[in-house]
C-alpha cells in the first residue's frame, strides 16, 4: 500500500460483532480483518459492476 486514507465506516451492530468474532479467530486486528475481504472480494466481483 503506498498511501493510506483514513475513513469513518457505519455499520450495524450485529456485522461489527461479526467482524470482531471472525478477527479474533484468524488472529487479526478489525482493521485487518476488513482489508482482507475488501482485498479478497475486490477481484471477484468482476460482473456485478452497477451499484446496488
Amino acid at each position: 500500500m503506498d498511501h493510506e486514507v483514513r475513513i469513518t465506516l457505519r455499520l450495524p451492530a450485529d456485522l461489527h460483532e461479526w467482524l470482531v468474532s471472525e478477527a479474533k479467530s484468524a488472529r487479526r486486528s478489525l482493521n485487518s480483518e476488513i482489508l482482507h475481504r475488501l482485498e479478497a472480494g475486490r477481484g471477484s466481483d468482476s460482473a456485478d459492476d452497477q451499484s446496488p
